[in-house]
């Protein structure tokens, strides 16, 4: 294990420890920053799932839905602005999005999952899901799965399109640039919506990896219901996290090199934990993203209850995931997202933390990854000592 922790924070050091010898991880980083200022700074293991070579400080990793905080940003910053009205049609922006019952979808309403469009009738591949223009063009012909508004379900990939489209109309820019020129830049977040060539030396490859069996437990197992919406090709699940079909190889640099802001930004855990250090407050003496004011919108509860996709009780914010039993954070003030397999990035305000995680080793699950728990569990003992 290399890098430092400040004093009081022993206890995620021990637990990423632990994380290698006893949940199965293979190459991961750590960072958490307290009022701004680094407190952590932990890494390990190996840069790549199936190789030798050492995970550096400045490794990066595809975070998966991890991404989704970073888009959320990007549309709050314009709102800050005055460029996005939270409680405008959709369809102000983005005309041709006005079909099928879809008029009455506001943009607070995407943000919080409550579009009512989480899958496509007609799935894109890897290379169509690349292409902005056949993305948006798909999630604007798409009927609603649910009346719009009226309640939630997690946009798994049609996300990537939505937000992405909304800032491409507001800002004639794409979302990984205008995101790298305004959120991710201005902070120096080592974090990237469509992995730049000159970066792409930094990404280590991923893959599965099985958690170790522990001798005489049992291991949980998620109910039938949750079970058979995973297994079932028809059911809203499957077609929402299928809306990519055939399932894209997160290890092509043309993947990586795509800017799908629901799934495949790639970062380092420094680069996480900034941009979250930075929607709470100043980082390192710069200056924060959001006012107090959009801070507090983007962790307003705006969705809760049994969510039509992910089929267990979500509480969403403007973007953000809160703390719940479905994503367990640090309080009940936290607001951030994970990444299916692993990654996770969140701030709590009332502590100051914010909370960067990414691993090369993907786990099953999509929201409590074991490991992220641990040394989330691990921060919170850090503050109660």
């Amino acid at each position: 294990m290399n890098g430092t922790v400040v004093s009081g924070f022993e206890p995620v050091r021990d637990a990423f420890a632990r994380n290698f010898d006893a949940l199965g991880e293979r190459g991961a980083g750590v960072v958490v920053y307290r009022d701004g200022h680094k407190v952590v700074d932990l890494w390990a293991g190996t840069r790549d799932v199936d190789g030798d070579a050492p995970w550096e400080q400045g490794t990066a990793q595809i975070m998966r839905s991890a991404t989704k905080g970073v888009a959320a940003a990007a549309l709050l910053l314009l709102h800050q602005r005055g460029a996005l009205d939270l409680d405008a049609p959709v369809g102000d922006y983005w005309p041709e999005f006005k079909q099928h019952g879809k008029e009455r979808v506001l943009v607070r309403d995407l943000l919080a999952h409550r579009a009512g469009v989480p899958l496509l009738d007609h799935p894109l591949t890897p290379a169509e899901a690349a292409d902005p223009d056949l993305g948006a063009a798909a999630v604007a012909d798409q009927a609603p799965v649910w009346e719009p508004g009226t309640d939630h379900g997690y946009h798994a990939q049609t996300y990537s399109w939505l937000t992405g489209e909304l800032v491409r109309r507001i800002t004639g820019r794409t979302v990984g640039a205008w995101t790298a020129e305004n959120v991710t830049g201005p902070v120096a977040a080592d974090l990237w919506v469509g992995l730049p060539a000159a970066e792409a030396h930094r990404a280590g490859r991923i893959g599965p990896v099985e958690p170790p069996a522990t001798p005489g437990a049992l291991r949980s197992r998620p109910k039938r219901s949750i079970s058979e919406a995973y297994k079932n090709p028809d059911s809203v699940t499957r077609r929402a996290f299928g809306a990519i079909d055939p399932l894209p190889d997160e290890n092509d640099p043309a993947y990586r090199a795509a800017e799908l802001p629901a799934s495949n930004g790639i970062g380092t855990a420094d680069g996480l934990a900034r941009v979250y250090a930075s929607l709470i407050g100043d980082v390192d003496g710069g200056s924060r993203l959001l006012t107090p004011e959009t801070m507090e919108k983007a962790r307003e509860e705006a969705s809760a209850g049994p969510d039509r996709v992910l089929v267990v009780p979500t509480r969403f914010g403007l973007g953000y995931m809160l703390h719940g039993v479905a994503s367990p954070l640090l309080g009940p003030g936290s607001f951030g997202h994970p990444g299916r397999g692993g990654a996770l990035g969140f701030a709590d305000p009332e502590s100051g933390i914010a909370f960067g995680y990414v691993t090369n080793g993907l786990q099953k699950g999509v929201t409590a990854d074991p490991r992220a728990q641990a040394l989330v569990k691990a921060v919170r003992a850090s503050l109660a000592a």
